[in-house]
């Protein structure tokens, strides 16, 4: 395998820069490490982001996270791994990653369930995260770029 181009963020230094500052504010607002690691593998499984799905499991293990949370990312619906939270941080990831499903891509019942968990600077700081994780998993979508070379 080889990738069609070195991923756009690398070849346009400028990009770089502005993404990574873009990743410090869901931290900053003081979301769980943990919970935007799972936003990131969630997304990325949805998108077929081989890079990020290699990568992003690997960060959440550094900060603490179980292999039993990790493996059922997946299906997070079906388990009993996930906080209410989590759940609604997931929910959330998979309406904003998945927005030409549905007429109303983001549908109240999955926003309001949002907000019962996020106050308004946390929420905003959410959809930033998810935002980015999927300009991640396009650019290296679009671009071909190869799971393992970046490591974490």
């Amino acid at each position: 395998m080889q990738a069609r181009m070195g991923n756009p963020a690398v070849v346009v230094p400028d990009a770089m820069q502005a993404l990574q500052a873009l990743a410090t504010i869901p931290a900053k607002s003081g979301l769980s490490p943990i919970l935007l690691e799972l936003v990131n593998m969630r997304a990325s499984q949805i998108n077929g982001c081989s890079v990020c799905i290699d990568g992003h499991p690997r960060i959440a293990k550094k900060a603490g996270e179980t292999d039993e949370r990790l493996f059922a990312v997946s299906a997070w619906r079906d388990t009993p791994y996930f906080t209410p939270a989590e759940r609604a941080a997931l929910a959330l990831t998979e309406a904003v990653t998945r927005i030409s499903d549905r007429a109303d891509p983001v549908p109240d019942g999955i926003w309001d369930e949002a907000t019962r968990h996020f106050d308004g600077k946390s929420l905003a700081a959410l959809v930033i995260a998810i935002a980015n994780i999927n300009v991640w998993n396009r650019l290296n979508i679009a671009t071909r770029q190869i799971a393992g070379e970046w490591k974490p």
